[in-house]
Order: structure tokens, then C-alpha cells, then sequence
């Protein structure tokens, strides 16, 4: 029961509905090309990527020193049926803004 309360929290955010949104269309990101697109501070970005990590919708690949999040694949029928749900939600996505980062592996 734990597991999917943290999944029914996950889903309790506008912010972290615009996060799942944002991975959805784009893919795998960088923690300081997501920091720059949604205009949010590193600790606010890094928190509710806990929580959808947490809630078993995100996943985090480490490559050297950058973090890339990205929708865990594959997901349960709850978590996709979740994620289907959000495609159809008006959200207002903002546009992607990537960093240049010196030895960048993507």
C-alpha cells in the first residue's frame, strides 16, 4: 500500500505533472537543461524529481558527473494509463532550453 500511496502523491502536483509532461516530449534530460526550461530553482527541481522517482514514474541514469531523468520504462499499466492521462491535460509546455555542458554525454 506504501508504493502506490507514493505514487497517488507523486500525481498531487501541478509542477510535478508538468515535469512527467515535460520528459514525456522531450525524453531523457539533464537536471540543468530541465533547471533552465521550467525556469526552477535546483532544490524545487530536485525535490519533486525525488518524489516522482519515489512514485516509480521517472527514472535517473548517472554519466559521470550529469543526471539525466527521463519516464522509467517500462511502466506498469497504472503508471501508463497515468501518463496517457496527462497527454490529454492542457498544460502549457514551456520550450526546451539545453546547456552546453563541457564533456556532455548526450
Amino acid at each position: 500500500m506504501e508504493i502506490y500511496l507514493k505514487t497517488i502523491s507523486a500525481l498531487h502536483d501541478e509542477t510535478r505533472l508538468l515535469i512527467l509532461r515535460f520528459l514525456d516530449e522531450h525524453g531523457a534530460l539533464c537536471v540543468c537543461d530541465l533547471q533552465n526550461s521550467l525556469d526552477m530553482i535546483q532544490s524545487r527541481l530536485s525535490r519533486h524529481l525525488k518524489i516522482l522517482k519515489e512514485g516509480g514514474f521517472v527514472r535517473v541514469d548517472r554519466q559521470g558527473t550529469w543526471a539525466y531523468y527521463s519516464i522509467r520504462s517500462p511502466l506498469d499499466k497504472f503508471r501508463a494509463n497515468a501518463i496517457e492521462e496527462i497527454r490529454h491535460l492542457e498544460i502549457k509546455l514551456p520550450k526546451l532550453v539545453k546547456t552546453e555542458k563541457e564533456g556532455c554525454p548526450l
